[in-house]
């Protein structure tokens, strides 16, 4: 993708500005805007889910992102969007446009599919309402089906509590004018305000209600770095627990706090699931049914990646052992499944198309075996489900299926392993990668350890970090290069990045090779 011009860093709220500046591109519309209306852009814009010919425009209307009815300012009316793309960030040039109605009912959010666009290239977005201009975004297509394109650029995170540090993680993936960004989960927290952190959420209690999500989103879409993350890039997107409620599986909860009887834990999740999908940049196809949402799907990138994003908490069957880190027979069932059955087939459907060189499992909880000195695991994690790790390994073994790199959050650490055909054996045969993402902020600012965990029980681990982060990879048709990248406190605002380590997997070749 192609460097991000000054005057782009100004319009999309890229530029170092305070948290209540006004955008430059909205800057000489307050003159035309409509009487007496605020600026409604408060939340930014975003893109994404791109293929070749499209992609999605995101963008929020709240002109006041806090206010208790999660409705951010906006009166009980329907409103007129204008949404246009360009070649070029001054828009002399329009290759599409067109008017979308964002509905009271939906808090004013608008999902436009832009397509007739052209593959494997760049373009800008904006939007007008009420006589405001938006923030202008940038985004690309994905290559066309049969060709590699360009090298891709592609950075990863997960974990971003609001209250445990500021978004320098996001700041500085923008910064590296990334091709595309996935978000591997917890994008919000469901807690309630609690003192004595670096910021707070508002509300003292846990959310709950379509208003309380709402509002949640709003808090953390005001926040000027993850705008500018937002801005620079397509995201694709899927959620873990957080977006509901911490450590939930299936239509089990992990704990009875706060209490709430069957029917207010549907209702919970039929709220969190409406207002993930108002606040993300998801296809229409995405959209949340009640108390459910169909968020696996796939992605392609041309002949170079497909992106196989999955849902593991929807569908799978409940924690064994009460969960925690146990020793436990019954995680071992055949019956037990984390993505659930039909996930399970979806996924190793897809595998056996071999649509593009590597193959990219989006997901959310730690993949390899990961025991420590006791013989537990994380009853959360594929630990727990060990029956259906090995079903889907040995599925893209017996698939021949070539480069399979699965990609991970939720640990608020950074992790590299190699994954092994048997884990009981140690020198079993390297069979893929799992690159694990630090957080956000999750977790604070983190003592930075290298040193690897219970690394004699599990030496296919090969990385272990503790500060946050993210992981920029670049993916050619010949290898993919994972850059481990982390801040050094988040309890700070706007501080450096580095490298803390940096590994290749080379193409036809599992395993992690060190840089």
């Amino acid at each position: 993708m192609s460097p991000i011009s000054r005057r782009t860093l100004v319009l999309g709220g890229l530029a170092a500005a305070g948290a209540g500046a006004l955008p430059a591109a909205a800057q000489s519309s307050v003159i035309t805007a409509t009487a007496g209306v605020p600026y409604p852009f408060q939340l930014g814009i975003a893109s994404g889910e791109p293929d070749a010919t499209s992609v999605v425009l995101w963008t929020r209307l709240a002109p006041s992102p806090l206010n208790a009815d999660g409705q951010g300012g906006m009166a009980n009316a329907d409103v007129a969007v204008d949404w246009q793309v360009s070649t070029t960030d001054t828009f002399s040039t329009l290759v599409a446009s067109g008017t979308v109605t964002a509905q009271y009912a939906s808090a004013h959010s608008v999902h436009i599919v832009a397509g007739g666009l052209s593959p494997d290239a760049d373009y800008y977005y904006r939007f007008r309402a009420q006589g405001h201009l938006s923030p202008v975004g940038r985004t690309r297509t994905a290559p066309a089906v049969g060709t590699n394109g360009r090298d891709l650029v592609m950075a990863f995170t997960s974990c971003a509590h609001y209250e445990e540090g500021y978004y320098t993680v996001y700041r500085r993936m923008a910064e590296e004018n990334p091709g595309l960004i996935l978000f591997l989960g917890d994008y919000i927290y469901e807690y309630g305000a609690t003192t004595g952190r670096p910021r707070l959420h508002a509300g003292t209690s846990e959310i709950v209600s379509l208003a309380d999500y709402r509002r949640r989103y709003a808090q953390y879409k005001s926040d000027p770095d993850l705008q500018a993350a937002h801005a620079v890039a397509p995201w694709i997107v899927v959620p873990d627990d957080h977006e509901v409620e911490n450590n939930y599986a299936n239509m089990v909860r992990a704990d009875s706090t706060p209490s709430l009887t069957a029917a207010q834990w549907t209702a919970r999740r039929t709220a969190a699931y409406q207002a993930y999908y108002e606040n993300m940049p998801l296809r229409p196809a995405q959209a949340n049914s009640g108390n459910s949402i169909p968020l696996y799907r796939r992605l392609r990138w041309g002949s170079l990646a497909t992106f196989h994003m999955l849902d593991t908490r929807q569908y799978r069957d409940d924690q064994a052992c009460s969960d925690g880190w146990k020793v436990c027979s019954d995680a071992d069932l055949a019956s037990r499944s984390l993505p659930g059955n039909t996930q399970e087939t979806w996924l190793l459907d897809g595998l056996n198309q071999h649509y593009g060189t590597w193959d990219i499992l989006g997901q959310q909880v730690f993949f390899a075996r990961r025991f420590d000195a006791a013989g537990a695991g994380s009853m959360d994690s594929w630990d727990g489900y060990r029956a259906s790790r090995a079903r889907i390994q040995q599925g893209w073994i017996d698939r021949g299926t070539r480069n399979p790199v699965v990609l991970t959050g939720d640990v608020h650490r950074a992790w590299a392993s190699d994954l092994k055909a048997d884990y009981s054996n140690a020198s079993s045969a390297v069979i893929g990668s799992e690159l694990v993402t630090s957080s956000v902020t999750s977790s604070g600012d983190g003592d930075g350890s290298t040193t690897i965990p219970n690394l004699a029980e599990n030496p296919w681990l090969k990385f272990y970090q503790n500060r946050r982060g993210y992981i920029r990879t670049t993916i050619s048709p010949t290898q993919l290069r994972a850059d481990f990248r982390a801040v050094a406190k988040v309890s700070e605002h706007d501080g450096a990045v580095s490298t803390a380590k940096s590994f290749v997997i080379e193409e036809g070749r599992p395993g992690l090779q060190a840089v």
